[in-house]
């Protein structure tokens, strides 16, 4: 949320976190590909076409993280059983946190 020019809350904690840890990636683009993003760029109300590109990265992302159950908690629920935590321990936590 943005309150008089300042950035507020979840908007903030993520704007934060982008800042400190973006990473620069260089990938090739047809040109005509490149042509229909700087024509929709200001349409949608983004400032350039890279923006843009930014944005339906992050879209298609969050859409494939939820399709594929690759949340945060399906991540964490990994990372356990990858350092050997007991299955029933797994379950357990998931029961007492739902």
């Amino acid at each position: 949320m943005v309150s008089d020019g300042i950035v507020q809350g979840d908007s903030a904690d993520i704007l934060d976190g982008f800042r400190r840890a973006a990473l620069a990636v260089a990938m090739g683009l047809f040109p005509l590909s490149v042509d229909a993003l700087k024509e929709i760029a200001p349409r949608k109300g983004f400032s350039g076409y890279q923006t843009l590109l930014k944005s339906y990265v992050s879209e298609g992302l969050r859409r494939d993280e939820a399709m594929l159950s690759l949340g945060k908690e399906a991540r964490l629920i990994e990372a356990l059983r990858k350092r050997g935590v007991p299955e029933s321990v797994i379950e357990e936590a998931e029961r007492d946190a739902a």
